[in-house]
């Protein structure tokens, strides 16, 4: 046993999140991954069980509309994923009897799921032993291990085969989960709560008096993108039958940006052209 499995996990078991999706279905897990993407967990969890209450199998949500899914993605941006989730339940439902593939191999053929995705449904869903590396596990042992205040964008071949080392035979899936949770509550990205941390004593970057990463951490800018001019579109439409081009004009200051942000919104399936300057949600 690695000397921070058992403080970790024994943390964990006494304070985590009371999340319902780790205590679901395979496909409640396949669901949460998918929405977790790049959103927190505060806005994820009204929507997760909003969705699992409407569409409890992969078959149910296979036979919804994309317009339907769109409209009740809502504010979890990247409305893509929707469509992706949209299609692997449709996958699932013909292919694999309405049942979600326990094996990442076969995970990762499905839309939308990829190296992390497949083996947070593998280990989280079936409890196999696999190598889960999201951000905050990424984020924990870089400090813990490797004395660095942030780990590097993508990981490496090297953390890749540390990182699996720690993995235990029994339980991986705990180790993931306890991991996970450490990073998300209280190993944060800033204002770490390193006074709560069960493994405060033997962390590197704590004994190195928490040095600065070399990396420069850039957050993304929202105002005035083309992800939020699309965004603007989309929330219009779920609010209307349909919008002419006109109409959707007025909605943004920079009609260029807002004639670049139609071609791709359709590009991407997340609208449809229903005349010559008419736009709705896709049907």
């Amino acid at each position: 046993m690695n000397p921070l499995e058992r403080p970790i996990v024994n943390w964990f078991k006494k304070n985590k999140r009371d999340l319902p999706w780790r205590d679901t279905s395979p496909w409640g897990v396949l669901v949460s991954e998918y929405m977790l993407q790049q959103t927190p967990v505060n806005r994820v969890l009204p929507k997760w069980i909003e969705w699992m209450d409407r569409w409890p199998t992969p078959k149910d949500l296979a036979a919804a509309t994309p317009a339907e899914l769109i409209t009740a993605w809502g504010r979890l941006g990247y409305p893509r994923r929707a469509l992706r989730l949209h299609s692997a339940a449709q996958v699932i439902a013909k292919d694999f009897n309405n049942e979600v593939p326990e094996d990442e191999l076969t995970l990762r053929q499905l839309p939308g799921i990829g190296e992390y995705t497949a083996a947070a449904i593998s280990a989280f869903a079936f409890q196999k032993r696999t190598l889960v590396m999201d951000v905050n596990i990424r984020r924990l042992l870089t400090r813990v291990i490797d004395g660095n205040e942030h780990p590097t964008p993508a990981p490496t071949s090297k953390e890749k085969n540390e990182r699996q080392a720690l993995v235990p035979v029994k339980d991986a899936h705990l180790w993931a989960a306890a991991t996970m949770e450490l990073g998300a509550v209280v190993c944060t990205s800033k204002n770490p709560k390193c006074e709560l941390c069960p493994i405060m004593d033997i962390c590197s970057w704590r004994i190195l008096r928490y040095p600065k990463t070399d990396l420069i951490r850039k957050s993304q800018s929202w105002h005035g993108t083309d992800r939020k001019c699309r965004g603007t579109i989309v929330q219009a439409l779920r609010e209307n039958n349909s919008m002419t081009e006109n109409a959707i004009k007025k909605l943004w200051p920079d009609e260029s940006q807002v004639e670049k942000a139609l071609v791709t919104l359709l590009e991407d399936q997340l609208i449809q052209s229903i005349s010559r300057s008419r736009y709705r949600l896709p049907q």
